[in-house]
């Protein structure tokens, strides 16, 4: 399965609740994580081919199309989620169909909760399956102490694994019925 980490922003507090999440995805029975930061992506918003577009998508697409499942991991930036988040689904399509998508969330007040209602909208049209539950932090920075560790783990612990369990099984239902009949089939 594939972490995507989606904020790109200076300073940003996503590493934070990624190392957190991370504990939780290596700890999970039948998840193996790769981790994808959208920060570290290098990738035009023209969509345009070219040679760093060709290079950039060599690191990323076969994250993406060699995992089973995915959790996306966003901060909100003015009510919905990031821009450099969204390019890197949109260089994407075939890579998304019939997966499970996770949504972890951090923020303010919302707790990153607009973001995940949008992504769950652009991941329908790109035939992806987004699990019910999701995890969110809302107001994130006063939740972690200066270690980077949760003053109180339990919520998002008992969030995460409900999470987890969801995708795990969307994960391995989606696998079994594409072997049986491929997707594209439909």
């Amino acid at each position: 399965m594939t972490l995507l980490v989606g904020s790109n922003r200076h300073g940003r507090f996503g590493p934070v609740v990624a190392d957190w999440l991370l504990d939780r995805l290596r700890a999970h029975p039948g998840l193996v994580p790769e981790v994808l930061d959208v920060a570290g992506t290098d990738l035009p918003t023209t969509f345009a081919t070219t040679p760093e577009a060709t290079a950039a998508l060599a690191e990323i697409t076969p994250k993406l199309a060699g995992a089973d499942a995915f959790v996306v991991l966003t901060p909100e930036y003015n009510h919905s989620f990031p821009a450099g988040l969204k390019n890197v689904i949109d260089w994407h399509f075939s890579e998304w169909r019939a997966k499970p998508v996770g949504l972890v969330s951090y923020g303010g007040l919302a707790g990153g909760l607009r973001a995940s209602e949008h992504l769950r909208q652009v991941f329908a049209e790109l035939h992806a399956v987004t699990v019910r539950d999701t995890v969110s932090f809302h107001n994130a920075g006063a939740l972690f102490d200066d270690g980077g560790r949760l003053r109180d783990p339990s919520g998002p612990d008992a969030a995460a694994k409900t999470m987890l369990d969801q995708l795990v099984w969307w994960g391995r239902a989606l696998r079994e019925a594409k072997e049986r009949r491929p997707y594209d089939d439909v």
